[in-house]
C-alpha cells in the first residue's frame, strides 16, 4: 500500500506563514516564470493579461 505523502491543508498553511502567522505570498522567479520569453499571456477571469520583460529587464503588465 502506497501511503499518501501530500501535505494536508493545516500543513499547507503553516508552512505559508511566517513566525507572526502572516500568511506570505507565493514566490516564484520571473526568469521562470517568462521562461526565456520576453512576453507572457496571463488567463484571468475571461481576460488575457500580457506580461511583458522590457530591454531594460523591467516587467510590465498590460490587459
Amino acid at each position: 500500500m502506497i501511503a499518501n505523502t501530500a501535505p494536508t491543508n493545516r500543513q499547507l498553511k503553516i508552512q505559508s506563514s511566517d513566525q507572526s502567522g502572516q500568511a506570505q505570498p507565493r514566490r516564484i522567479d520571473s526568469h521562470s516564470l517568462m521562461a526565456g520569453q520576453p512576453l507572457l499571456m496571463i488567463e484571468h477571469a475571461g481576460s488575457h493579461y500580457y506580461l511583458r520583460m522590457t530591454r531594460n529587464n523591467k516587467l510590465i503588465l498590460t490587459k
